[in-house]
């Protein structure tokens, strides 16, 4: 495999500061942050995280906690609700406050509320900013992570979200989508960007690659993710009643607000003896005990877990959800159509009976985005467009690395 290189600290035109916006630190998510964070310090930045107190886990809790001492910007965690809540109000005068006191360049909003917070917390009617008051002229960044993006534009929830990011739309300094999935969605749901676009992939690093732990093959499937109906948590449960004469043992490692329907669905299909709900649990300790992952998606923008199990080097059947046909590239004919147990069930059955040539293109895929995706990458992308915005010029795109058609973006294009 090719080896990756490391992630080295580049010299800057001068430090920024810069504060990350998101509610829910889980899943994909807060994996970005992490190693968006950790490379951004290495760089010699100045950096913050503002993320919700409430509905959170211990162990999303510890991971936030080791980002802690890096974080000359502080980590602060407020109440932050998943809806339109009064509340937030007070979430976006605490980040105008820190936008003052922290004398922040960048703020740096995940997700849709993360996105919101940032920015209406930099942008906001001329009348109420102070004359005389010293205030360095922040930018507004988004990433929607998926987020509205998920939404029907034809239903009660899409029309709230989407109208939302459509006033937002013009608020903004600058886009960076996590895949070309992301960035069309967002032109077709909401519009044209209006400011600065670029697309990043999310990357993956040489932790990712390292041989897993030894560890018994408890399991012939593993689901580990967030567990949201988005996720087809569901449609996996239905595919593996159609192969129940197979008895395949099965994990689905996560937490979410619908577990317990899942868990309930796993009982009516008659699979509570052989399918398990551990909660959550670190992604490559649940490889090592599986003979293959699922990832049955029904809406992506470019999954972790996909990347983090091809870096693993474990067979994995998946959709052609979102952003994963960019991961797959050449490969894309492997994908399975969302929503469809059947061609699912397929699949499953396809690659548990040709072990040896699931590995084989497990290695290849390996190798594949070790060159495509890496977290170094990522990190320089990122920085790019904060560079490009603070100096009033078109971003530049690093996308053109990884675009599986060639497409380029450009600044309300």
């Amino acid at each position: 495999m090719t080896a990756l290189m490391p992630v080295t600290p580049q010299p800057t035109d001068r430090r920024l500061n810069i504060l990350h916006v998101f509610r829910a630190p889980a899943g994909g998510l807060l994996r970005h942050v992490e190693d968006l964070v950790r490379g951004q310090i290495a760089t010699g930045h100045r950096v913050g995280i503002l993320c919700a107190s409430n509905g959170t886990c211990e162990t999303a809790d510890a991971r936030l906690e080791a980002l802690r001492p890096g974080l000359r910007l502080g980590l602060r965690r407020i109440p932050i609700s998943r809806v339109a809540h009064p509340r937030d109000l007070a979430a976006i005068t605490t980040v105008r406050t820190l936008r003052s006191e922290l004398q922040l360049d960048i703020l740096h909003g995940h997700g849709a509320k993360g996105g919101m917070m940032a920015r209406l917390g930099v942008h906001r009617p001329p009348a109420s900013v102070k004359a005389g008051t010293p205030d360095r002229q922040a930018r507004a960044i988004y990433t929607p992570h998926g987020g509205s993006l998920h939404y029907d534009a034809r239903s009660l929830a899409g029309m709230l979200y989407l109208g939302a990011e459509r006033f937002l739309n013009h608020r903004t300094d600058a886009f960076i989508f996590e895949s070309m999935f992301a960035r069309e969605a967002f032109a077709m749901k909401v519009g044209t960007p209006a400011a600065y676009s670029s697309i990043v992939h999310n990357g993956v690093g040489e932790g990712d690659f390292r041989p897993l732990p030894p560890s018994p093959k408890h399991y012939d499937i593993a689901f580990v993710g967030e567990l949201r109906l988005l996720k087809g948590v569901d449609v996996l449960l239905e595919a593996l009643a159609t192969l129940g004469g197979r008895n395949l043992r099965t994990v689905i490692a996560g937490n979410g607000p619908d577990r317990d329907y899942f868990m309930r669905r796993a009982c009516e299909l008659g699979l509570a003896a052989q399918v398990t709900f551990p909660g959550a649990k670190p992604a490559r300790e649940i490889f090592a005990q599986a003979h293959m992952v699922v990832v049955p998606s029904l809406a992506e923008s470019l999954p972790y877990v996909v990347l983090e199990t091809i870096a693993a080097g474990i067979p994995l059947v998946t959709t052609r959800s979102g952003g994963i046909p960019e991961i797959f590239a050449a490969r894309e004919n492997q994908l399975v159509a969302p929503g469809d147990a059947k061609a699912l069930a397929a699949e499953i059955s396809h690659t548990l009976d040709h072990r040896e040539q699931a590995l084989e293109t497990a290695r290849e895929m390996r190798q594949d985005i070790a060159q495509r995706f890496s977290v170094g990458t990522m990190v320089e992308g990122v920085e790019d467009v904060y560079r490009a915005v603070m100096a009033d010029r078109k971003a530049p795109d690093k996308s053109l690395l990884n675009a599986p058609h060639g497409q380029q973006t450009t600044a309300g294009a």
